[in-house]
């Protein structure tokens, strides 16, 4: 044999070699799940496979996203923060380069990095890094993920939408419809063609697939089968089941015992409509069973092509459990449920909440909607999100351990050896690029397209992996003027842009419940310069606007019975800039909030402490507190007013009987909603929230000033 043939057959088998000895990587994200939503986790949901997975692997405890579902995507596929990408916010440009709606020219993603390196580049599932959902033409495609380095594709472009007829579902860069309407669920379509790629795959070459589930997001739609399972299953509430999960989740060492349960959001006995609010939990728990099947058919297609001891397979949630009453709210619509015309075969659905089904049953919406068919779409609402998120504070939105804290699961047979291990060490979307990149012994560029790209922002967690440390290092989040920054131990977070900041020992609470930003003022101030530093480096200030008037009630009196709540988007009173007056009419006496509408940073709060009337105004996180001098006794009407120049008084039967004066109105319309006769959320006044009312209320009237 010639030399040169002998000097071609070893470069083929070196390469041959060095091919193989390079993982393929699964990258799979979930939508709207909480931290305890799967079973290795402290769920009583079904997940065997990923309970598989991490007793196979390793389980991250203090992994990290970004706490909504576009900033998560955009830093998961750039390895940067989400406002370096691009996508401060969602998908709407806001004039000013973080805050676009679409992935800019100075990132790149995974499957384009990998890409150079060989790697051939998949996905299934959710895109929702663009704005860009019907192009008019090619060049409006430059951002879907084919053009993004991804070789074959199948999923939405867009965020939400049904599960049986999804808008902006898209073949490699052609939208379709879905292929059997009548058999058809997003879910397992995800599931079926990641499994496809994998099997088409050709094994000379890794391959990189991404692998992104819109379970568990609004709508609740799931099939009969899966249902039927947790038939029953929640009939005892929410509040069980968050003691429930507490217990397994201290029991299996994921969580520090010293660390108490959040505040809950409502007792599960005062719940309206126990029936509905139990499917809703029930239809819940299917779509994440569902999930999991799914992904045993992914797993199936590994072990099938031989392909599984060699992968590395990363499981992560997008944000935290999402307390949004999408659809759940107001009366039944649409008034006339008549039959409308089928759609014809292949025609296309562009609606994130399509106006009829397929075969012509109007959608419905509104409160007591059971869940589950193609014909409903509503949510699942705070109280089971706020169960999700044991044991943390908060949900989606926002940057409390509650909305941003996430399992990561990392399972490699090749390269992993130890099983059923947790890693502690902190870590964040932005260590999945510099992960992959390490693994695949790809080089991040420089610039892209003769476009300069920022450098990678994350650590590579292979030595994490082995059981090694990383150096303790910064991390941060904003998103709606949500903010924080966590170093070792201590994190600053705040609620809003003007909202006070928190300091928390995670060490000792990771709960979020004891504040230490008085008690240690100078680490406080340290890491608020950290923040304010990254900040401006990273394109999260300026701020852009924030929007909100969209959100707000258009109404200047708003009439409100007991037990009522409006989510921070669901037409709250327009505070901000202008004075308003709020009533209680009082049933029967007792303690607590009459009414609250906002928490630590902006607000207000008409509550009874020792039977005397207390009116709180908070503003810039400052507090301002009026108090009736005496018990309200037989009194049943008390009101609060704050004038258009900062005065605030405190009336009982329209008698003044206490009076102040703040720096100002409302700067801002609060980031909390507004609650009858409890505080969910953090605390305006002097109390602990939710602190609920003993007696009953008749009813509250707002009134805007002019």
């Amino acid at each position: 044999m010639s030399f040169l043939r002998i000097a071609c057959l070893v470069l083929l088998l070196s390469g041959s070699l060095q091919a193989g000895s390079r993982p393929n990587i699964i990258l799979i994200m979930s939508d709207d799940m909480g931290y305890s939503d799967i079973g290795c986790y402290g769920s009583e949901v079904a997940t065997p496979t990923l309970d598989r997975l991490a007793a196979g692997g390793l389980r991250f405890t203090q992994f990290y996203n970004t706490g909504r579902c576009c900033p998560t995507r955009a830093s998961l596929m750039t390895g940067l923060y989400p406002h370096q990408a691009g996508v401060g916010h969602m998908m709407n440009d806001r004039g000013h380069p973080g805050y676009r709606g679409d992935l800019n020219n100075r990132c790149v993603t995974i499957a384009q990095v990998l890409g150079t390196a060989g790697y051939r580049c998949y996905m299934a599932g959710k895109w929702h890094v663009t704005k860009t959902t019907r192009p008019t033409s090619e060049d409006g495609k430059h951002n879907w993920p084919r053009q993004r380095g991804f070789d074959r594709f199948y999923g939405t472009i867009h965020g939400a939408g049904s599960f049986f007829d999804p808008n902006s579902l898209t073949r490699d860069n052609t939208l379709i419809a879905p292929e059997d309407p009548d058999s058809y669920y997003y879910t397992d379509a995800i599931s079926d063609n990641a499994a496809q790629f994998i099997t088409d795959h050709n094994s000379d070459k890794p391959f990189f697939m991404y692998v992104a589930y819109t379970a568990a997001h609004w709508p609740m739609h799931a099939k009969p089968m899966d249902i039927a399972k947790y038939k029953g299953r929640y009939d005892k509430g929410w509040d069980v089941l968050r003691e429930e999960r507490l217990a397994r989740m201290r029991k299996m060492g994921l969580l520090d015992r010293s660390w108490p349960l959040s505040p809950n959001v409502q007792d599960w006995s005062d719940a309206r409509n126990k029936p509905w609010q139990r499917v809703r939990m029930e239809v819940y728990a299917a779509m994440i069973d569902s999930m999991d099947q799914g992904i045993s058919r992914i797993v199936g297609a590994l072990k099938s092509t031989g392909q599984f001891d060699n992968t590395l397979v990363l499981f992560l949630q997008d944000n935290g459990g999402c307390q949004e009453e999408f659809g759940s709210n107001g009366a039944l619509r649409p008034k006339n449920l008549a039959r409308q015309p089928a759609m014809k075969p292949g025609e296309l659905q562009y609606s994130m909440v399509p106006r009829i089904t397929r075969d012509g049953r109007p959608v419905r919406q509104g409160f007591g909607v059971m869940p589950g068919p193609s014909d409903t779409y509503v949510a699942y609402g705070i109280q089971w999100a706020n169960a999700s998120n044991t044991p943390f504070r908060e949900y989606k939105h926002f940057v409390h351990e509650g909305g941003i804290s996430t399992p990561l699961i990392a399972h490699w047979p090749n390269g992993i050896k130890d099983h059923g291990t947790f890693r502690h060490e902190p870590g964040h979307l932005v260590d999945i690029m510099a992960t992959c990149v390490d693994l695949a012994e790809a080089k991040y560029p420089a610039e892209w397209k003769k476009s300069p790209v920022h450098s990678m922002e994350g650590k590579s967690l292979v030595p994490v992996f082995g059981g090694k440390d990383l150096p303790d290092r910064p991390l941060y989040w904003e998103h709606e003027g949500n903010r924080a920054v966590r170093v070792g131990d201590w994190k600053l977070v705040a609620k809003g842009r003007n909202g006070p900041w928190e300091l928390y020992n995670l060490k000792s609470d990771r709960s979020e419940l004891k504040n230490l930003v008085d008690a240690d003022a100078e680490r406080a101030k340290k890491l608020e310069s950290l923040w304010n530093t990254w900040a401006i480096r990273a394109n999260v200030l300026p701020w852009p606007n924030s929007g909100q008037a969209r959100k707000v009630s258009r109404k200047r009196t708003l009439k409100l019975k007991a037990k009522a709540r409006l989510p921070r988007d669901g037409g709250v009173p327009n505070v901000k800039d202008r004075g308003f007056t709020v009533t209680v009419t009082i049933g029967q006496p007792g303690q607590g909030v009459l009414v609250g509408h906002g928490g630590t940073a902006h607000g207000w709060a008409l509550w009874v402490k020792d039977g005397k009337p207390v009116f709180s105004f908070r503003r810039n996180g400052k507090l301002t507190e009026l108090a009736g001098p005496d018990v309200l006794g037989t009194a049943r009407v008390v009101s609060a007013r704050v004038g258009n120049d900062g005065g605030l008084a405190l009336l009982v039967r329209d008698r003044e009987v206490a009076r102040a004066k703040a720096a100002g109105t409302l700067a801002q319309v609060p980031q909390d909603g507004l609650e009858v006769g409890q505080d969910i959320n953090g605390a305006v006044g002097g109390y602990q929230a939710p602190n609920r009312f003993s007696g009953q209320i008749s009813g509250v009237t707002i009134r805007l000033a002019k």
